[in-house]
């Protein structure tokens, strides 16, 4: 396979999809047992975007996120175990089970956080990049949003400023087709997102979001040139989430067709059968990957489950007003 990838590297990267694949279909299960507080927004057939983008990262890099961010968590280095204790609005989940699904955030491999306000994370995002180049440091910081987010005020004052001051920002848009249930060809006239960028004297690059390694090329460059110093990018991934906007939407908006279409495109099983021709993974080495993940996500729900809630005097710490 030439791309300039190691092996580890590449099964690293597919392990990661898998993992994610496999919480989100166990986050939705726990979901349908009334052990969720809330709603649940899963990122299953978005894999390739979270996991190209931040296998180019650094711990010390950051992300933000957005409504749709356990996948972002757990591409970024979260522990499986304590973003499903978050979810599950346990004393041991990463906001200490008051943050929920929408909001998880761990400083400690630079998840600066998810918000469920739309396009929110994308002033933060600019925000962290202004604060490394106060600094001077090589860091970076990828900005997750989707394409609903992109025709906010948020997103263009952001990248614009971004873009003046030329910050190591990579604006990264995951365009699912869909702003809840919102087509995007309705709002948006352009035929790429990435094709704004142009507005603001940035680099703007459409990729195919299903394809993983596309994803980490075209993250791969605007990293380096984030690093020295040449400002943000926009790239936009083409994907589409399999399940509806949230756990109580099905979906009924979306075509038949479309949606088969896009089910045949499922980036892990794109990158699945890419591996074994390549000779990358053998058949039995897949399913033993399969195996161990299975395990670590049951390990992660059992932690969750036996965890505590927060204790009812715990409510007004950690707030800030």
């Amino acid at each position: 396979m030439e791309t300039g990838l190691t092996r580890e590297k590449i099964v690293g990267m597919y392990r990661k999809m898998l993992e994610i694949r496999s919480f989100e279909e166990r986050v939705f299960e726990l979901y349908a047992q009334n052990l969720v507080p809330g709603t649940i927004h899963l990122y299953g057939g978005e894999e390739a975007v979270a996991v190209g983008v931040c296998s180019n990262l650094r711990k010390d890099d950051y992300i933000t996120s957005t409504h749709r961010g356990h996948g972002h968590c757990i591409a970024k280095g979260a522990e499986p175990k304590r973003v499903m204790a978050e979810i599950l609005g346990k004393q041991t989940g990463y906001c200490k089970g008051k943050g929920g699904s929408m909001h998880i955030a761990d400083f400690s491999v630079g998840m600066l956080g998810a918000t469920a306000v739309v396009g929110a994370g994308i002033p933060i995002a600019m925000g962290a990049g202004l604060s490394i180049k106060l600094r001077g440091t090589d860091q970076v910081v990828a900005c997750f949003f989707g394409d609903g987010a992109s025709n906010q005020g948020t997103f263009h004052e952001a990248i614009n400023m971004a873009a003046v001051w030329k910050l190591p920002v990579i604006f990264v848009c995951e365009n699912n087709l869909y702003a809840m249930g919102t087509r995007q060809s309705i709002v948006v006239l352009i035929g790429n997102i990435a094709d704004r960028a142009v507005a603001y004297g940035i680099p703007g690059i459409a990729v195919d979001g299903n394809d993983v390694l596309a994803v980490h090329e075209a993250t791969r460059e605007a990293v380096e040139r984030a690093r020295k110093g040449e400002g943000p990018t926009l790239i936009e991934c083409k994907t589409y989430r399999h399940k509806g906007h949230s756990r109580i939407d099905p979906a009924k908006y979306r075509p038949k067709e479309e949606v088969e279409e896009w089910l045949r495109k499922d980036p892990i099983r794109r990158f699945k059968e890419k591996l074994l021709q390549k000779n990358v993974l053998m058949e039995a080495e897949i399913q033993q990957v399969k195996k161990e993940i299975l395990t670590e996500i049951e390990e992660a729900v059992k932690f969750a489950t036996e965890s505590p809630y927060p204790a009812p005097e715990g409510a007004l710490e950690d707030v800030y007003t």
